[in-house]
């Protein structure tokens, strides 16, 4: 699990803002440490994220630099 603040700040905002499952964002998860790619990616890669959501995403990221 992240411990990292920004990481539960974006958990958090990937289960109330989009709206995803915790199941959805636990897959992400897994992927991310056997793939070690960033969650916004792996979550469009699996088809749990649309384009748009994962511009939502990106913006938010952008937002919290």
């Amino acid at each position: 699990m992240p411990t990292r603040n920004r990481d539960i700040k974006l958990l958090n905002f990937l289960h109330k803002e989009l709206e995803l499952s915790n199941a959805d964002i636990a897959v992400a998860l897994r992927h991310r440490e056997s793939e070690n790619g960033p969650i916004a990616m792996l979550l469009w890669q699996y088809g749990l994220v649309d384009l748009e959501q994962l511009e939502k995403i990106f913006d938010w990221l952008a937002e919290q630099s």
